[in-house]
């Protein structure tokens, strides 16, 4: 049994029991052998969406953060009510053409290729304490080139916050630098 000690591990612990009932696995998507983490039932309703928005917000709250930064684009769905509970700034950290004006990018490998993430110039500077949200943390390569968008800036990464861990993928050995917490460990 597991002892709830602060509000953060009371918030984590109900967020985590959230995603248990309302994410769904859909076999072979997007491709076969692959099964995908579907949050839409989470998104769909309301008490178990704002039961993970408090944990994250918890996170967020604890960490000091004066800046959330979403990674495109289910990491939007929850950087932003995060960052208005906690009264922080947000950040959309984007794929590559989608954002107007300068930007700053940041390639990383894939198992099957690569990408590009990339943020406004002027996101984010000195001063500034980052949090960075998305739905899963994988094999880390998309949360790695996040951080170092949010580096570039001058910004201080606090961390990175997610819903769901794919354990099995070890992303957080591609990220030793970066604190994680993960509402549920798969």
């Amino acid at each position: 049994m597991t002892s709830i000690d602060t509000p953060q591990d009371a918030a984590l612990a109900a967020g985590a029991e959230a995603l248990r009932t309302h994410v769904r696995d859909v076999h072979d998507f997007p491709q076969p052998g692959v099964v995908f983490k579907d949050i839409t039932p989470l998104l769909a309703t309301p008490a178990a969406f704002g039961t993970v928005i408090g944990a994250l917000a918890e996170t967020a709250r604890r960490a000091g953060a004066t800046v959330v930064a979403g990674i495109e684009a289910r990491g939007f769905l929850l950087a932003a009510p995060v960052a208005d509970r906690v009264g922080a700034g947000i950040v959309p950290i984007r794929k590559q053409g989608k954002l107007p004006g300068r930007t700053v990018a940041e390639s990383y490998a894939l198992e099957y290729g690569t990408a590009t993430l990339e943020i406004h110039h002027d996101a984010v500077g000195p001063g500034d304490r980052v949090l960075i949200v998305d739905d899963v943390l994988a094999t880390g390569g998309t949360a790695a080139a996040a951080a170092n968008l949010i580096r570039h800036g001058g910004a201080e990464v606090l961390g990175l916050a997610v819903l769901m861990e794919l354990t099995f993928l070890a992303g957080r050995e591609r990220i030793p630098s970066l604190d994680v917490t993960a509402l549920l460990a798969i």
